[in-house]
């Protein structure tokens, strides 16, 4: 699949008929270039089955839906944000604190792991590019034990 100049490839076995979804703020040389993570975990195993960099726009979140199209899910569970409720369908939608519980404990570990990811920091990116390849190579470490290319 392409989306975007980005190849991605899905492993057939992967299905995930839940999955939680939540978008995480970061920054690129100073707080006004804000640039958000937009991901998604298997609700049951806990896995991150796909991620997309932007900002908190519609556009970056079906950018992270069309990724998502091959796992075949059937349940969304999300936080009160109005990307969710204008791109997904409210028969697969369900919006509350209590089924994003791992999704937010997710976005702590990372903000603990990649230090470019908190919030008072010394250390950030000066570039988009480098932002992206850096917090996305830890991310790719982290979730799925490889980086991207081979790397």
């Amino acid at each position: 699949m392409d989306v975007s100049g980005v190849e991605v490839e899905v492993l057939s076995w992967q299905q995930a008929e839940e999955a939680e979804l939540d978008e995480m703020w970061s920054f690129v040389q100073n707080k006004d270039h804000q640039r958000w993570i937009w991901f998604a975990i298997d609700h049951k195993n806990r896995k991150i089955l796909a991620f997309v960099f932007g900002r908190r726009k519609d556009k970056v979140f079906r950018k992270l839906r069309a990724l998502l199209e091959p796992f075949g899910i059937t349940r969304f569970y999300t936080e009160d944000w109005g990307a969710y409720e204008r791109n997904l369908d409210t028969e697969k939608h369900t919006i509350g604190k209590e089924n994003t519980q791992t999704i937010e404990r997710k976005n702590l570990n990372l903000r603990t792991h990649i230090k470019r990811l908190c919030r008072k920091t010394l250390c950030y990116s000066k570039c988009e590019k480098m932002h992206d390849i850096f917090i996305g190579g830890v991310i790719n470490i982290l979730a799925f034990g490889w980086c991207v290319n081979g790397v």
